[in-house]
Formats: structure tokens, C-alpha cells, sequence
């Protein structure tokens, strides 16, 4: 770990702190420390700094000296926000590490880690010098109105002067009053962070003699509601230690006017306390279950390959019980008084653990997640901080929270590609960061999967990680059977309904009438992927992406999956003006409308990205699902991802194809874990389940290893291919994506780059070539790979050789308007 040095003899010495802003800036910045702050500065305290001509922005101090910066003045720091730190030395030397590992700047992984409302807002504000002497007849008429609103108003923002003379542009007007020395311009800085304030009530402790208490009721009598309140005052405060106002108004049926009066008589008192954002209801705790024999077997095992390695692959299909190894391995961290993180690739799962652990752990269990919102966020951030939170479930970015006592890891799903972050950067994979925290902390970490990752199952091979098997399902319950229907073969003979085989609809219409549940999958959302005119061939395309438009019903709307544009359906051809046109394709949306038509009485439901985007809509269709009322749950990769419904017996996948023939490396391994985790959602209690996977390719490998079940197969074939054509794990890759609005001189610019990075790493350069979307946002895209062998050559020298071409690329004026994005790992 990095050696921070924290404290300092602050005796007239002037003090140079070096900060991270959060900005793409590739070094540290050095401010000089005022004398009067001198005593204030320590590592991980936010300080308020100037950088640029008027910018204010928060920045952490990352390092303190007597040293000042040799090519610049420092410039002084204008205020330290923080009693205490807020982030720790593990937290900076994890920055570092993914700065330095995932080629990004430690400013953009400032930008990622903290919660922004711990980052202040910088506004420019306005307001008179009241002390100035000028000749107001010498003032513009726009110049007059600005003084006029400056004398009625102490204080204006820009955007406010803005509105009030109707100009977008107001700073050449600012900056001739502030040459005359008119007004005063400042950066204003707020904390967004402000604490939840709750009002609550309590009856003044005079009426708590019996005898002004019935003085009280008598006087009340000629006031019938006030009397109300009162006797709802009484009614909570049997049942609760304190009374909020709004349970007093909700409990007494009347309204907050009345409540005013009885607090003017000070008969009632009320009291503002900070409360948290957070779920805070007491959760009774369930400490008691017992491990079956594989479970107990598992658990040692874990325990005896953490006397030797700190990583261990707990490999257990699924329903194994994997959870309550988890919960287990937790409370011995308790036991030690260490903290947990355990990890979750999705919020949608994260609904469903949430409610697990709490069952065993009560309100030690924290959340982090990108639903909270800020203040909930900054919140979290606090109680770990302090250590409040012994355990914190949360998706990737939970790994930027400041433990300081951290003994355990749990990395779930751990294949799951939700784990890595793509835009902006930092690019990273959290459980690779996981793993570095792990070793910062001198914690263990559990991965733990089904269908692991071959990075992860190829480390535990080479007996990198320690490996535990999990074998058999949790309480005897049987896998599902598997089986898999041609479409092609029901296509000819004229068998199919809509998207659905005759197989599954025979399925699907058992499972309704014994009352059981029902999951369909299909990896695509909207209605259909593609409107096309049947005369011209004409096909409605993005106009700032090169790809077709999704059309969706609950819109009304074609939409742009990359950039969001949308636009009306199409009701003629623009091309041609044909009325012909016919929508392609299938997606969720078009899945659950063809449902409700053959299915008139089930209650059917979808989960995608387009009907969970509010915060609650998860655990709403979660408890809606595993309460019963809903029948069958359309939904994409969302529903493969570790979800357990005792009812569901039967899994429906519409198209396995879309997925095996996707131009990717990984098409094979990602296909055989998502049909593997979507299968492994049947059946997961007393009943056994079925699985019907429809497909035209029906004899494919990877489909024929799913329904065998046979994990290692599928590794040992694919680590051959990835071991012949150069890929992970074997091989590391790092990807460029070169973007320019102008596609000729973008191929030119790439070529050029391309050649002087062949120069230096010879024939482990793949491209420039247009990925599968070639333009995106307007950007145009030239993709260059870089494969980099992991044995008998230094990956950091080549990436550090790699930032340094980068660099001398980026200062180049033939290269202007080009941006490189750079993902170090990109799958």
C-alpha cells in the first residue's frame, strides 16, 4: 500500500499539498496551504481549490510537503471541507492501481468513486460593492437593469441575469461592471450533501402532572379536533418511542393547521432531528439454519484453501445453496469484527439478497447501489466510514467505499459482464478490482458461480486460486430437464404459434393450469429491431449512429438503443412512399403482446431495462412475481441472473440462436452461461422443472453442453481455440477505439496510429478496422486491438510504453479533433 504521510508540525512552516482533482489530468496538482489552514490539512480531506482561470472544483489532498511545484506557482487552496477524511490510504493506493492498470487518469477514478454529493457544485454568483463610487450615467441600458436587480436582490446567479435580459451571453456585461469595479464576482461553492431532517412531536412535560393533564382535556372539550390530536398523541405513544409529525397527522385524520395551533399554545413541542434516508425499520434476526453435508464439506474446504491462497473459485451450479456458505463465512467476519462486501451484478438481484441477508443479519446489512439516490448515497458512504455498516451488498461501483476494516469479499455471479464498466472511464471489472482490494486489505475473497468465467476456472487450474466444488442442488431438488425444439422443423410443419413451438406452448399452458409460473427469455428489448418497406427495402436508420431503429409499443416511437434518439413511426416510405411497411424482429415487448393475445386470462409481466427504470420498479415486480400475481415473466438476460421463485417450473428461451452466432470471442462461453443460468431458474424447490430451449441450430456444441450440463467440456474446448487464436485468458487485450466526426481523415489518423504502435509491439497489433457499430453519437469508429502474451513479457512495460505514445499522438496538431478511448481487459 502507499505510505501517506498525515501529520505534519505545523509551526509557520508553509505547507504545499499535492490534491486529485476530477479531471482527465495526468498528474496530481500542488497547492500552497494558507498558514490559518495549516493545522486543518491532512490526506483524504476534500479541500476547495481554484484550478483555471474562475473554476472552483472539491479535490482530495492526496499528499502533503515542504516541496513547491518547480514548474508553476502554487496557487493558494481556498478552504478544507473535512474534520476528518473522508477517503482513506486504501482507497488512494486502490485509485492508483486502477489508474495505473486500466490506463485512465486518478482524477476520472475520483469522479467515479466519490458520490457526487460529495463533490460541490461551483457556481458563478453576482453582487454589488456597495463601496464603489461611480457615475451611473456612464452605465448601458442592459448594464442599469443588472444594477436595479443587484440593489433588490443582495445576490444574482449568471444564469438569473441570464433570463432577466433575455441573452444567452452576459459576461462581457459582467466584466465591464467588474472593470469598474460595479460588483463583485465569485465562485460559490454548496455541499449537496445536506442530512434528512425529520419534525418530530412530543407533549410538553407541564401536562404530565395528572392535574394540568385533565385541566388540559377539560379545555380541549370546546375544541373537538385539537381533542383529536391529543388522543392520537396518546394512542402512538403505546406503540412508538417517538411520534413524527407526519404519523401524528396521518393518525389523526386531521389536518396540519390544527397541529399549528396546539404548538402556538405550546401545548404540543416540536423538535427537528437529522434521520436517515435509508431503510431503518428493526429487522428481526434468523440466525438459525443448518448446513447440509455438501454445504458443511464446501465450507471447510473454503476455509482450507484460505490458509494458502486468498482467492477461492466456489464453483456450485445452481440452487446448490451457495448463499448460505456465504452467510457462514460472514458471521465469522462478525466474530472478528471485520467488515464484508458482498458483491452483485445486478440491482435486480440485488432486491431479492437484500431480503436474505436482513433475514440474518438485521441493520448491519448496508445497500449501495446506482438506484439511491445522492444524498442516499453519500449517506452509505458516511456509515462505513464510521464503520457502522459490518456488511455492504452492492453492485461494482461498491468497491469504491471506504472500508477500513475489511475481512471478507464476496464476488457473486462472478462471470457476469454486468461486473464491467464500459462508459466513461474508469474501464474497469470489478471483480478484478475486488481481487486488488482484497490484497490491500490482506482480506479473503470468494468468487463464486455456476458457470464461471474461463479467466477465473483457468487461474484455479493453474492453481492461481484455490477451488471448491458445490455439487447437487440444495434439499435434493432435481435439475430440470432440458429440451431443445427445432423452430426450423416446426416451421415446415406449420406447428408454430407466433415465436412459439408447439412444445412450449404445451408447456406453458400445463404449468398455467396447475397454477404454476412461468419465464420466457429473450436477450433483445423493444417490439421489433427492424421496420422495413417491402417495396424499396428501405430500412429507418439512426441519424446519429449507423443503426436501425427499434420500434417500441409502449411509445409509440422507434428508438436508438446507443443514443436515445427517437422518432415517429413510419407510416409511409420516405424512400419510395410505399404504405408496405413491415417490422422485423422480436423483442420483449412484442413476446409479453403476443402472450396476452394467446393467453387471454394469464397475468403476464416484462423485465427489461425499459420497464425497471424507475427506483422501486424492481422490488415491485419481484414481490409481485413471488407473491403469484403474475403468471409468466417475459424478460432479457435480466431474469438468468441468480433470482430464486419457489413456484417457477417453467423456462422458456424463444431464440437460443441470436446468441450462439454473435461475432464475438466470447459468443460461445457467454451462450453457454446464460442458457445454463436462465435453465437453472426452474424447478428450485420440491418440484422439478422444465426447460424448453428453442433453436434452429439444434445439434450446435454449446447447446448439446447445456443440456449435458457439462461445464468442463465447454472450458477445454474454448481454452484450445483461445489458446490457438491468441485470446484471454491467455492472452491480454487492450482496445482503442479511435473516434473522429470525419470518417476519411478518422481512417487516416488510425492507420497512422496503428503504424507507429506496429513499430513498437511488431505483430501484436490487430486492425484498424470498423467495429460492428462504425459510428456512434456522430463519432465515426476505427478499432485497433492490442494482444499482449502473459507469460515471458511485462504487461506494465507495455502499457507504460503505450501512455507514452498515446501522449506524443495526442499533442500532435495533425491529430486534432481525434479521441482515443482506451479499455485495458474489454470483454
Amino acid at each position: 500500500m502507499l505510505e501517506f504521510q498525515e501529520t505534519w508540525d505545523h509551526s509557520r512552516k508553509t505547507l504545499f499539498v499535492e490534491v486529485v482533482l476530477p479531471l482527465a489530468i495526468s498528474k496530481t496538482y500542488t497547492y500552497r496551504v494558507p498558514f490559518d489552514l495549516a493545522g486543518q490539512v491532512k490526506v483524504g480531506k476534500r479541500v476547495v481549490v481554484q484550478f483555471g482561470k474562475s473554476k472552483i472544483y472539491t479535490a482530495i489532498i492526496y499528499k502533503i510537503s515542504e516541496i513547491p511545484p518547480s514548474l508553476y506557482d502554487a496557487k493558494y487552496l481556498i478552504d478544507v471541507l473535512d474534520d476528518e477524511p473522508i477517503v482513506n490510504d486504501f482507497q488512494l493506493s486502490l485509485w492508483k492501481w486502477i489508474s495505473e492498470y486500466y490506463l485512465c487518469y486518478i482524477g476520472e477514478v475520483m469522479q467515479a468513486a466519490l458520490p457526487a454529493a460529495l463533490k460541490l457544485a461551483s457556481e458563478t454568483r453576482v453582487s454589488l460593492n456597495h463601496s464603489a463610487d461611480f457615475d451611473r450615467a456612464s452605465l448601458s441600458d442592459k448594464e442599469f437593469l443588472i444594477l436595479d436587480a443587484l440593489e433588490l436582490h443582495s445576490e444574482l446567479r449568471v444564469s438569473d441575469i441570464s433570463k432577466l435580459l433575455g441573452q444567452k451571453t452576459v459576461f462581457p456585461l459582467l466584466r465591464s461592471l467588474f472593470e469598474k469595479q460595479i460588483i463583485v464576482i465569485s465562485e460559490e461553492i454548496t455541499e449537496k450533501f445536506k442530512p434528512r431532517k425529520k419534525s418530530f412531536i412530543s407533549l410538553n412535560p407541564f401536562y404530565n402532572d395528572p392535574v394540568n393533564r385533565k385541566a388540559l382535556f377539560e379545555v380541549l372539550e370546546r375544541a373537538p379536533k385539537q381533542l383529536e390530536f391529543l388522543l392520537a398523541y396518546y394512542k402512538l405513544e403505546k406503540i412508538q418511542a417517538e411520534i413524527s409529525k407526519a404519523d401524528l397527522i396521518e393518525t389523526s385524520g386531521s389536518s396540519a393547521s390544527v397541529l399549528k395551533a396546539l404548538l402556538d399554545k405550546e401545548i404540543f413541542l416540536q423538535e427537528d432531528k437529522i434521520v436517515s434516508r435509508l431503510s431503518t425499520e428493526e429487522i428481526e434476526t434468523f440466525l438459525e439454519f443448518e448446513l447440509n453435508d455438501a454445504q458443511e464439506n464446501a465450507l471447510k474446504q473454503i476455509q482450507g484453501e484460505f490458509s494458502e491462497k486468498d482467492v477461492v473459485l466456489l464453483f456450485g451450479e445452481t440452487s446448490s445453496g451457495k448463499t448460505q456458505i456465504y452467510i457462514r463465512l460472514i458471521e465469522q467476519m462478525l466474530l472478528q469484527e471485520k467488515q464484508t462486501l458482498y458483491l452483485l451484478p445486478e440491482i435486480a438481484l440485488t432486491t431479492q439478497v437484500i431480503e436474505r441477508l436482513r433475514e440474518y443479519f438485521g441493520n448491519q446489512v448496508g445497500i449501495y447501489h446506482s438506484k439511491f439516490n445522492d444524498s442516499e448515497r453519500a449517506e452509505v458512504w458516511h456509515k462505513v466510514l464510521k464503520g457502522e455498516y459490518k456488511i455492504v451488498l452492492g453492485a461494482r461501483s461498491s468497491v469504491f467505499l471506504p472500508f477500513n476494516k475489511l475481512g471478507l469479499i464476496v464476488v457473486d455471479e462472478e462471470h457476469e459482464s454486468s461486473y464491467k464498466q464500459y462508459d466513461p472511464a474508469p474501464r474497469y471489472h470489478a471483480r478484478d478490482t475486488a481481487i486488488y482490494l482484497a490484497h490491500l486489505h490482506k482480506a479473503k475473497i470468494v468468487l463464486g458461480s455456476a458457470t464461471p468465467s474461463l479467466e477465473s476456472f483457468y487461474n484455479a487450474k493453474i492453481k492461481k486460486y484455490g477451488f471448491v466444488a458445490l455439487r447437487g442442488r440444495f434439499g435434493g431438488v432435481k435439475s430440470p430437464l432440458i429440451e431443445v425444439v427445432s423452430i426450423a422443423e416446426e416451421t415446415k410443419r406449420k406447428t408454430m404459434q407466433s415465436h412459439f413451438t408447439s412444445v412450449l406452448m404445451s408447456e406453458i399452458r400445463e404449468a398455467l393450469s396447475r397454477k404454476e409460473q412461468i419465464i420466457l427469455f429473450q436477450n433483445r428489448r423493444g417490439y421489433t429491431p427492424v421496420s422495413l418497406c417491402t417495396t424499396c427495402g428501405y430500412t429507418p436508420k439512426c441519424i446519429n449512429c449507423d443503426v436501425s431503429l427499434t420500434f417500441h409499443k409502449s411509445s409509440a416511437k422507434l428508438h436508438c438503443h446507443y443514443c436515445g434518439y427517437k422518432q415517429e413511426v413510419l407510416t409511409a416510405c420516405p424512400a419510395c412512399g410505399s404504405a408496405k411497411i413491415e417490422q422485423k424482429g422480436f423483442g420483449t415487448e412484442k413476446i409479453e403482446d403476443e402472450l396476452q393475445r394467446l393467453f387471454e386470462n394469464a397475468r403476464i409481466a416484462r423485465m427489461d431495462l425499459d420497464s425497471t427504470r424507475s427506483r422501486n420498479s424492481f422490488q415491485l415486480l419481484l414481490n409481485n412475481f413471488e407473491e403469484g400475481r403474475i403468471d409468466i415473466l417475459v424478460g432479457t438476460q435480466m431474469v438468468a441472473k441468480g433470482l430464486d421463485f419457489g413456484n417457477v417450473t417453467t423456462i422458456g428461451i424463444i431464440s437460443a440462436d441470436s446468441m450462439l452466432n454473435y461475432p464475438d470471442f466470447r459468443a460461445f462461453e457467454r451462450s453457454f452461461q446464460m442458457l445454463s443460468q436462465v435453465s437453472g431458474r426452474a424447478g428450485r424447490r420440491a418440484k422439478q422443472g422444465k426447460v424448453i430451449i428453442q433453436a434452429y441450430d439444434t445439434s450446435h456444441r454449446v447447446i448439446s453442453q447445456v443440456v449435458r450440463n457439462d461445464y468442463e467440456e465447454m472450458f477445454d474446448t474454448e481454452i484450445l481455440e483461445r489458446r490457438n487464436f491468441h485470446y484471454p485468458p491467455l492472452y491480454r487485450i487492450i482496445q482503442l477505439d479511435v473516434k473522429h466526426k470525419d470518417f476519411s481523415k478518422l481512417v487516416t489518423i488510425a492507420a497512422s496510429l496503428a503504424g507507429i504502435l506496429r513499430a513498437q509491439f511488431a505483430d501484436r497489433i490487430l486492425g484498424p478496422e470498423s467495429p460492428l457499430v462504425g459510428r456512434i453519437r456522430n463519432y465515426y469508429i476505427q478499432t485497433i486491438l492490442i494482444k499482449v502474451e502473459k507469460e515471458g513479457v511485462s504487461v506494465q512495460k507495455i502499457k507504460d510504453a503505450l501512455r507514452d505514445i498515446l501522449a506524443t499522438f495526442d499533442a500532435d496538431p495533425a491529430n486534432k479533433g481525434v479521441f482515443i478511448q482506451t479499455d485495458v481487459d474489454p470483454y
